[in-house]
């Protein structure tokens, strides 16, 4: 690429996502991407210090199906709008056996967040509705903003996101910016806390979807030592069928952040 449009990307970066004062390129880490042999890139911005780490700059300008992360926007709309209304709320199985044995039972919010439950929010969708949904995404400003089917239209190409516009959107979440309810906000992001040490709290939203002979992967979120919140994205894409996305995207995630020094408490 040549200088003056590397300039302009990252203009339009530091516009779109954190603003930071240091952008860091670390080319070191090509090699956890390599280890699996997929594409990718991964970007941390350290709130506290305000400093961006990027690995390919130029992928963290590309949309994407932004697969289930699309949970997070979903369950913020529907506790909004009262289509959900507490995140203990059930939703009934409905009969459907399907490929995830954890999918087939009834699920409260909370439990269909962290299992990924593709059916509940696809019902929480259809239940939203296309007109409303559509006002949060034009009133976010979520991606491309465009919706096909109101249950499929976050896994099917219709809405992309890019991973800098992720990385925008949930530092928003964390920090009651987004056009919500604070105790809205402030559900998801209770879901959205997987992990509880002493020395860290990691907050964070998967996704896995498909474009053409293509595997998406996605982890979107932050992690936060001493109430300092650093916010994290990785997004990666491969053809191997047989490659095991859930494995790798997390191994990638946490070998990142131990190179950069998280995990210990220290930050």
């Amino acid at each position: 690429m040549k200088q003056t449009g590397w300039i302009l990307l990252l203009i339009a970066f530091l516009a779109n996502a954190c603003a930071p004062n240091n952008v860091e390129n670390e080319k070191n880490w090509e090699k956890y991407f390599a280890e699996y042999k997929v594409e990718g890139c991964f970007m941390l911005f350290n709130n506290s210090q305000g400093t961006f780490k990027v690995y390919n700059l130029e992928r963290s300008q590309q949309r994407f199906l932004p697969a289930s992360t699309f949970k997070i926007f979903n369950a913020l709309v529907g506790l909004e709008t009262g289509v959900i209304r507490d995140t203990s709320f059930v939703i009934p199985w409905d009969g459907v056996t399907r490929d995830m044995p954890e999918w087939n039972r009834d699920l409260s919010m909370q439990q269909a967040f962290r299992v990924s439950a593709v059916p509940y929010f696809q019902e929480v969708a259809r239940r939203i509705t296309k007109p409303v949904m559509q006002h949060w995404l034009d009133t976010v400003k979520f991606g491309n903003m465009k919706i096909s089917k109101i249950d499929t239209f976050w896994l099917d190409n219709s809405l992309q996101i890019s991973p800098d516009e992720e990385l925008g959107f949930v530092k928003k979440l964390y920090f009651d910016q987004l056009p919500f309810h604070k105790v809205t906000m402030q559900n998801v992001r209770q879901v959205m806390l997987m992990e509880k040490k002493p020395e860290y709290e990691l907050s964070y939203k998967t996704g896995m979807g498909f474009s053409g002979p293509k595997t998406i992967g996605w982890i979107t979120g932050w992690i936060e030592e001493n109430g300092h919140p650093s916010f994290f994205v990785l997004n990666i894409e491969t053809e191997n069928k047989s490659l095991d996305m859930r494995t790798v995207r997390m191994n990638i995630l946490r070998n990142i952040l131990a190179d950069a020094g998280y995990f210990k408490g220290m930050k």
